[in-house]
């Protein structure tokens, strides 16, 4: 009994190792393509080559948010519909497109699922120390940048992230006032650089200018109170930036530097 059924059992393994061979995929996995953007109702498209091997189209399974589409991806192009999940304006979206080795599909608008600098501002606002604003309409979250006009240029003193998603928001972040006018806003840049801005808010502010205590200095620049600072060489390459009413510059070259502080724009000369 027992050698008619070794064989018996030999046979039956055989068979079922042939099966799964003549049903295993005849492609190697080679990578995928992972998209993460925000859902701003629109489709994809995709080129979809055949792959070398002459078997079949490059993709062989796309995936939404974890789940596979039932997407028709065997032919040279097709669309990943984004429709059919329901998804709210502004929901997260994730999407893999897994292919074969040896081809490489495209996507051609990558775009749509990119966060897209799109608010409007209801209201902007200096109250205190802080600029404080409120707006409506974002698609996907990207930082708002807070910038500042100094020194005949705009700078950047800081971000806050947006929400993101339709609604009324609201943001505030701490800023320097420096002495007399200042002016404030904050931007977005979206995947294709397009910038959004919001209005401009001005601001007066009454306190005596900050001083220089001396253009000629060997080891400390010293002001009549904290500012902001830049400090830059005669090549136009900054050495120095932030915020305080002293500077070390015991190891700078000696010679003229530039120097911008307070709303002011100057000079001093090392030592």
């Amino acid at each position: 009994m027992i050698k008619l059924f070794i064989p018996g059992l030999m046979k039956l393994f055989r068979i079922l190792l042939l099966t799964v061979f003549c049903f295993a995929p005849v492609f190697s996995f080679a990578g995928e393509i992972e998209l993460q953007g925000t859902y701003r109702g629109d489709n994809l498209y995709v080129r979809n080559p055949y792959a070398d091997s002459g078997v079949g189209f490059c993709v062989f399974e796309v995936m939404v948010n974890g789940m596979t589409t039932t997407d028709e991806i065997n032919s040279s192009s097709f669309e990943i519909d984004l429709s059919v999940y329901q998804l709210p304006i502004g929901s997260p979206i994730h999407i893999v497109i897994k292919y074969k080795e040896d081809c490489e599909p495209v996507v051609l608008n990558p775009e749509v699922v990119a966060p897209k600098a799109s608010f409007e501002t209801i209201d902007i606002a200096v109250e205190g120390n802080y600029l404080k604003w409120k707006t409506t309409g974002e698609i996907g979250a990207l930082p708002y940048v807070v910038e500042q006009y100094r020194w005949n240029k705009w700078i950047q003193v800081g971000e806050v992230m947006g929400k993101g998603v339709p609604g009324k928001h609201e943001y505030e972040f701490p800023v320097r006032l420096h002495s007399g006018e200042n002016r404030f806003r904050v931007r977005q840049a979206g995947s294709d650089n397009k910038r959004k801005l919001s209005p401009e808010v001005v601001v007066n502010n009454d306190i005596p200018e900050v001083e220089l205590v001396s253009q000629k200095v060997e080891k400390q620049l010293v002001f009549s109170r904290p500012t902001l600072y830049e400090i830059y060489d005669i090549y136009g390459q900054i050495v120095f930036k932030g915020y305080n009413d002293t500077v070390n510059v015991e190891g700078l070259e000696k010679g003229e530097y530039y120097l911008n502080y307070d709303n002011r724009m100057s000079y001093f000369l090392k030592k």
